[in-house]
């Protein structure tokens, strides 16, 4: 069961009108370890910590019926249909290629453990932890409000990025085909978009990407971290095997549709060994556009990916935060503008090398122009009583 209570949480001892000081610690009790980070199969997150906003917390309490030889509980997702007010992000980053980009989804049922996304669920009073990833949000009039937005007078052209906070292909797309509805959209009206996924439920929608990519009007990424099954089983549990997406990449480009692939995040002395090899099977999938991320860790992510490191690679742990942060300035995150995507220090150069003499040896263009046509579009035409006839 649960108890709830108000911040601040450290136990203390009233007596007299004078506050004494912390009670001692004592040993680990049976409830204490029904709050220890435990792999769950299937998720990516070992804990649901309360977001930085929030002022009501819970803890567990042992009420007798806890074994220590029982699982962990495996959390069901659930997801919630949302009338979105807006959906078109705007954004004037530096660091991205693209200034327009659309959510079909809040949280994101792949679990990637590293996802700089995780610590938006905050704003929902949910945790980045377990949340994020099993209580969803579907924007259900994605479509209806695109064709609006695209409709204005004042709007101007410019490529919309799909997936940059959360995967629109996520495994409830397969079902809610909100992703799938919003390229019809942008397809009936010539509107140019990007890509950016690591599943390979894309296959699904070559009918829209086929004559879009023909028209110049689309770029797909696949991301990938790693060629190990197992590693991507814990770190990314519901998205596609690495194998899988090689082969997204390779159906897209056989089809017509250019497809890169994204190098993203590299994890130091977790991921890094699979750059090469993964910008050479890319290669041989016929992807001629590849770029990378080092990981970022804001926020609640921090303490998420610790856990990750505890639980899974224990005798590393350290050391792969203490190459973290001799990225990110002695601190495990940077957010300034032109170092948080590739980091700072001789770590991170020499992974820009390693990745930059990797694309030269297999032909990989690295630059971030797509050549997407922004002449062809076509804005949605009001309503008239008149219907067609003018």
């Amino acid at each position: 069961m649960f108890a709830v209570f108000s911040r601040p949480r450290i136990a203390t001892v009233e007596t007299a009108g004078r506050i004494l000081a912390p009670m001692k610690s004592v040993p680990p009790t049976d409830a204490d370890r029904l709050d220890a980070p435990t792999r769950i199969k299937g998720r990516g997150a070992a804990s649901n910590p309360e977001g930085r906003f929030e002022t009501i917390g819970k803890t567990r309490e042992d009420d007798g019926w806890h074994r220590e030889a029982e699982a962990a509980p495996r959390p069901p997702t659930q997801v919630t249909e949302e009338r979105a007010r807006s959906i078109i992000s705007r954004n004037d980053s530096p660091d991205i290629h693209f200034t327009q980009s659309i959510n079909p989804y809040r949280g994101c049922e792949h679990g990637c453990v590293y996802c700089y996304a995780r610590p938006s669920h905050a704003y929902l009073n949910l945790s980045p932890g377990i949340d994020f990833e099993t209580k969803l949000f579907a924007k259900t009039n994605a479509a209806e409000l695109l064709r609006k937005e695209l409709a204005k007078p004042g709007y101007v052209c410019s490529p919309i990025n799909l997936g940059a906070n959360t995967d629109p292909y996520q495994p409830i797309e397969r079902s809610r085909r909100i992703t799938r509805s919003v390229l019809e959209v942008l397809s009936a009206h010539r509107h140019p978009c990007t890509i950016i996924t690591k599943n390979a439920l894309i296959e699904r929608d070559l009918d829209l990407l086929v004559p879009m990519a023909q028209a110049k009007l689309v770029h797909a990424f696949v991301s990938v971290t790693s060629l190990d099954n197992r590693l991507s089983s814990t770190l990314e549990p519901r998205a596609s095997a690495p194998h899988r997406r090689i082969e997204a990449v390779a159906a897209l480009n056989e089809a017509g549709v250019p497809c890169g692939v994204m190098v993203a995040p590299i994890i130091p002395m977790v991921t890094d060994r699979w750059i090469e090899q993964i910008l050479e099977r890319a290669a041989g999938a016929g992807a001629k556009h590849a770029g990378y991320t080092v990981l970022r860790l804001p926020y609640e992510l921090k303490d998420l990916f610790r856990e990750w490191l505890d639980l899974h690679v224990p005798q590393r742990a350290e050391h792969v935060m203490s190459l973290i942060r001799q990225m990110r300035s002695g601190r495990d995150n940077d957010p300034r503008f032109g170092s948080r995507m590739r980091g700072e220090g001789e770590f991170a150069e020499l992974i820009r090398q390693r990745f930059r003499l990797a694309c030269r040896r297999h032909g990989i263009n690295t630059t971030r122009e797509l050549a997407l046509d922004v002449t062809r579009f076509a804005p949605p035409r009001a309503v008239s009583p008149q219907r067609e006839l003018f």
